[in-house]
């Protein structure tokens, strides 16, 4: 295997999301291309018939608020075992949907948190390397933005990732996004590169050593890493222990920089478009950023510029 096995447990959390992994990207298609990981099909029979423990298992960046759904009796008892909190599941389908919209969901994340009640967090990145001093930290998200992957075949996929499973394992086939390797390459001799995913590090890790051949990500984050708000798994730039004015984040999905959106360089959601030039296009951009002390003016101009 190409990663260390680590016992993931499903949470009440994880159940929420997975319903609505991808309501909020710019897929339109009445019937998916594939069945995805990072895509959760949006008619319910066909959604459990995919299995909810593996689909939760990998990779599900969640793009939406909760909505309804059937809940599989496995699924029920491996929920029941996580502590009781707000968002437990009930066992009435019916009850649950009128809860939801009586009350806003609870959050118990920092940002919903009053101040006083807050515990200081450990910083998510270690101490800045001397190589990367007075560099600008680049947050680079994985799923949709560097690649796309699957759990059905493909005949050009560049990597096949082994995830065990309950014993079993399973394929999972990975697209790398057009001019990934040029991307990675020149963003990593240029800023402190960092990937921040929420998917989980049994399948991002072994992902990661493929598609990052110049050693570019000075760090890896995964799911756990995230803020749970809402929802959404959501990455707090301001828990990375670097100056915010001085970080940037490049990610598909809005969701996911909810929290410091005058951080982020957008990029469109890349499934299979073999024409794509997004990645090669960003690069002269990022040259010139490189080069700033403040990233907000420039990021603002390019803002209203666009």
């Amino acid at each position: 295997m190409l990663y260390e096995e680590k016992d993931e447990k499903i949470s009440v959390q994880d159940v929420r999301v997975m319903q609505n992994t991808f309501d909020l990207q710019s897929y339109t298609d009445k019937e998916p291309r594939d069945v995805s990981v990072g895509q959760t099909d949006r008619a319910e029979n066909n959604f459990l018939a995919h299995s909810e423990k593996l689909e939760e298992l990998m990779h599900q960046v969640v793009r939406s608020e909760t909505t309804e759904y059937d809940t599989h009796d496995t699924l029920i008892k491996q929920v029941n075992q996580e502590p009781t909190s707000p968002e437990q599941i009930d066992a009435s389908e019916d009850s649950e949907a009128s809860d939801d919209e009586e009350s806003p969901e609870y959050c118990e994340c920092e940002f919903c948190v009053p101040a006083a009640e807050q515990v200081p967090a450990k910083p998510l990145l270690p101490q800045i390397k001397s190589k990367d001093v007075g560099k600008i930290c680049v947050v680079i998200d994985l799923d949709e933005t560097l690649v796309h992957s699957s759990f059905k075949p493909v005949n050009n996929a560049d990597f096949i990732i082994p995830v065990e499973i309950d014993g079993a394992v399973h394929q999972v086939y990975v697209l790398k996004r057009p001019h990934v390797d040029e991307f990675l390459k020149r963003m990593g001799e240029l800023f402190e590169c960092v990937l921040f995913t929420a998917s989980l590090a049994k399948y991002a890790d072994p992902v990661s050593d493929l598609l990052d051949k110049w050693g570019a990500f000075r760090c890896r984050l995964f799911r756990e890493s995230c803020v749970f708000h809402r929802g959404n798994y959501v990455k707090d730039l301001s828990r990375l222990g670097r100056d915010l004015n001085k970080v940037i984040i490049v990610d598909n999905s809005p969701a996911s920089y909810i929290f410091h959106p005058d951080n982020a360089v957008p990029v469109a959601s890349w499934f299979d478009d073999m024409s794509d030039t997004e990645l090669l296009d960003l690069i002269p951009f990022f040259e010139r950023l490189s080069k700033v002390d403040d990233v907000y003016a420039v990021l603002t101009q390019q803002r209203t510029s666009s």
